[in-house]
């Protein structure tokens, strides 16, 4: 597989989270580790795929948090279609071999 291969499925595999609870944050996290050593471009898609993912969990946690006051729920359907949204997108700028910064990102991973 090439290295933009390895790149998009650092994106791609975020949708594991439709397979398992935080299966987003675990499937980047897999190919990151794996890959990122040997291929500078997965390092990075991988380190942007995975500190959005984290970032999505962080924002789904709060508003599952905020359930309890009716909010959360409208708010959690949003986050869920915005990283649906934004992975799609993600994944078609790498397919096209450029590299892909999500609006908003908390850098946790360097």
């Amino acid at each position: 597989m090439s290295d933009n291969n390895w790149a998009l499925l650092c994106h791609l595999s975020a949708l594991a989270m439709f397979v398992f609870p935080l299966g987003n944050v675990v499937g980047p996290l897999v190919v990151w580790l794996l890959k990122k050593d040997e291929m500078p471009v997965v390092d990075r898609e991988g380190k942007e795929s995975l500190n959005f993912q984290i970032t999505i969990t962080i924002f789904a946690f709060v508003a599952g948090l905020l359930s309890f006051i009716l909010i959360g729920i409208p708010l959690l359907v949003l986050i869920g279609i915005a990283d649906l949204v934004f992975i799609v997108l993600a994944s078609l700028e790498v397919s096209k071999g450029r590299s892909y910064t999500y609006p908003f990102n908390l850098r946790l991973i360097k």
